[in-house]
């Protein structure tokens, strides 16, 4: 893994000032000033190894191991103030005291490390149910982010939809969403080549507009080998995210896991407005019908009207009323007839 310059300013500098610390306490013990020199570069040297070694773990399971620990820190010694070693095998122990410290180390030390790694292996809902104050401020002041995945950003409805401001909240772009779509835009097929292009510039737009916040996440704990769609709904999980996809398959394994979809596919529909027998509308009419004398218009979302008795008036706008609908394989057919002169 590639170490950023900033990382490796603070590695120098934290190393400088060890070696100087090492310098000075040698100094103070009376020892030779190399030494000093020489434990400190060692004692860094060592650091920078456990670095190197923890550089897939994050800050949030940082945070996670330390709140993991303090918990079980906080229950070993809640069972070591119980009494315990007043009993009398302790107390009449020739050695009771020895055997009691050998006791109380194995109990924090049990207890930490089991805290340690639960917390590691515990989600974000978990946490909120220990602290809910923390979930609460997070959820109101924030709220959930919202994590995209290929399709629905070479979609290109998603700038549209933002600028409306519908949602809010922070877009999260998965690493492994990027690298796919350099990898559709390098690829020698033309198809696949201008989908990547387009999902590479709508995410440009998407950065760029007012109000956006968008953060590329480093998903250091999946799988590099998982499906596609098995680490989008892993990492919303993780996150706790809203995910933003037309997949239905997806939406369907994910609302499965308790996650939640947010699909355009079911906007679009919910949207389509309800005609019924008697409404009426202004309809451009754009072109002929299946008979002589029908014609056809579309809505603003696309919903087609075809108007009874209208071929004469194609190219117009014409006042219209709804007649009746049928259901079809493709939708709502919707039948109209021109509206009558006043």
């Amino acid at each position: 893994m590639k170490t950023s310059w900033p990382i490796r300013l603070v590695r120098a500098l934290f190393f400088a000032f060890s070696v100087f610390i090492g310098m000075a306490i040698a100094v103070g013990l009376q020892e030779e000033a190399w030494v000093g020199a020489v434990s400190g570069a060692a004692f860094m040297g060592v650091l920078v190894a456990l670095d190197i070694t923890l550089a897939r773990f994050t800050l949030r399971d940082f945070s996670h191991a330390t709140l993991g620990l303090a918990v079980g820190l906080f229950s070993a010694w809640l069972i070591t103030r119980v009494g315990v070693f007043q009993l009398t095998y302790f107390q009449n122990h020739a050695e009771g005291g020895t055997l009691q410290n050998i006791v109380e180390i194995c109990i924090y030390g049990t207890l930490a490390f089991f805290g340690v790694t639960f917390a590691l292996r515990s989600d974000r809902d978990q946490f909120a149910f220990l602290i809910p104050y923390v979930r609460f401020r997070r959820d109101g002041s924030e709220g959930e982010p919202m994590l995209l995945d290929t399709n629905m950003i070479i979609d290109g409805r998603l700038p549209g939809v933002f600028a409306t401001g519908f949602l809010s909240g922070t877009v999260v772009v998965p690493r492994f969403v990027l690298d796919e779509l350099q990898h559709l835009s390098e690829s020698a097929e033309p198809t696949k080549m201008m989908r990547g292009k387009r999902g590479l510039e709508l995410m440009g737009k998407l950065r760029v507009m007012p109000g956006m916040s968008v953060s590329i996440h480093d998903d250091a704990t999946g799988s590099a080998d998982a499906k596609l769609d098995t680490r989008l709904v892993t990492l919303a999980r993780e996150l706790n995210a809203r995910l933003i996809t037309n997949d239905e398959n997806l939406v369907n394994v994910a609302r499965l896991r308790g996650i939640t979809v947010l699909s355009l596919h079911e906007l679009a529909g919910a949207l389509h407005p309800e005609l019924s027998v008697g409404d009426e509308l202004r309809l451009p009419l754009t072109k002929p019908g299946k008979d002589k004398h029908q014609a056809v218009g579309y809505l603003p979302d696309g919903t087609m009207i075809v108007v009874n008795n209208a071929a004469p008036h194609i190219g117009q706008t014409v006042d219209v009323v709804v007649s009746g609908t049928l259901p079809t394989s493709a939708g709502r057919l919707i039948f109209a007839e021109i509206k009558a002169a006043a």
